[in-house]
């Protein structure tokens, strides 16, 4: 876009040999460089988020459209503008992120890992950091449910006009808090914390159907992400006061009324789902002088359209099975998951 080889500090989001503690390239001798030994040549000099990296030069304004002149701004990463894009500027408070990828992530100015060995990444306020907990495959489950499990709400919406997913709430209306005792523990995809779980639901009977089936999916992400949520508390010394949803499944009332239930905090949804893109448009509006700083910026670009308080009856039911089976769940599974996979070879040993 510019001709210039240069990337924001807030958008070095994987495996590569940065420094995430100090917020730039490792050193050649050091652990992270050995483990990814990019030459330097291949890595872009980095500038902080909000700063103009350039403008877009005629041939990129030919193959984009995009006016020639227009300034390039140094944002970050997707999760990162959801923070912000939520108004959540310290620990306080936490961003849930509702999508494929569910997250659970705060800002903080101090370093620390929710997880062991797993960094921060940095926040596209310059010098802060993102501490999250990622469950991999998230909201897709709602997917996955829909896709295998889901015709009739298929068939129902394309008839009404709408999206499946809202004749799926309608599944969450017909079963009581707790799913009648069925238990999910969300691990579709291992994460890092748990590299050889699998996913696994408890507690069948005969008066199960698809309805509850669903309802646990929906808990079962919930209280994984409320799981990650007292690892960063943990980690930050911090108790968290509120949290803020985005994300695709955030759009569905049952789903943030029962998040709030689980984490018996006051849940706030933004005006817009799409709250990665206000992130991105905040870091924008700060690049271009708009506004004098985050903060500022924030307060005037962000705008909270509905919160979800936690009903007290609900919210207890849901502590007791959090504490005495959600939580022992892994545990109790974990050499059942190690012997399914010596068996069958799935998932893959890395």
């Amino acid at each position: 876009l510019t001709g210039l080889f240069l990337d924001s500090i807030g958008s070095q989001i994987g495996h590569i040999p940065f420094d995430y503690k100090k917020m730039k390239w490792s050193k050649k001798g050091s652990l992270n460089y050995l483990l990814f030994p990019v030459e330097t040549e291949k890595l872009p000099d980095l500038v902080a988020p909000g700063e103009i990296i350039g403008k877009i030069i005629p041939s990129a304004a030919k193959l984009t459209g995009i006016k020639e002149g227009t300034p390039v701004i140094a944002c970050g990463s997707d999760k990162g503008c959801e923070t912000i894009g939520m108004g959540i500027i310290d620990t306080s408070k936490a961003s849930l992120s509702f999508g494929t990828t569910a997250t659970v992530q705060t800002t903080s100015k101090n370093y620390f890992e929710a997880i062991k060995f797993m960094p921060p990444y940095p926040a596209v306020i310059p010098g802060y950091y993102n501490p999250e907990v990622e469950i991999f495959r998230g909201y897709w489950m709602i997917t996955w449910f829909k896709n295998e499990f889901g015709y009739k709400e298929k068939i129902e919406a394309e008839k009404n006009g709408v999206i499946p997913e809202i004749e799926l709430n309608k599944l969450l209306k017909q079963v009581p808090p707790g799913s009648m005792g069925l238990m999910l523990h969300p691990s579709w995809g291992p994460g890092l914390k748990h590299p050889e779980a699998k996913g696994a639901i408890i507690g069948f009977g005969g008066v199960h159907k698809r309805a509850h089936v669903y309802r646990a999916v929906i808990e079962g992400l919930a209280y994984a992400l409320l799981e990650g949520m007292h690892s960063i508390e943990k980690a930050s010394k911090t108790k968290i006061s509120e949290a803020g949803v985005s994300g695709g499944a955030s759009r569905s009332d049952e789903i943030c009324q029962i998040s709030a239930d689980i984490f018996n905090l006051p849940l706030y949804r933004g005006v817009t789902h799409e709250t990665s893109a206000l992130g991105a448009a905040i870091v924008s509006a700060v690049g271009l002088k708009v506004y004098k700083d985050f903060n500022s910026a924030i307060k005037n670009m962000v705008k909270v359209g509905k919160t979800f308080y936690p009903n007290e009856e609900n919210t207890f039911l849901y502590n007791e099975l959090y504490k005495r089976v959600y939580r022992k769940m892994y545990k109790s599974l974990k050499p059942l998951y190690k012997d399914i996979r010596d068996i069958v070879g799935y998932p893959e040993k890395i």
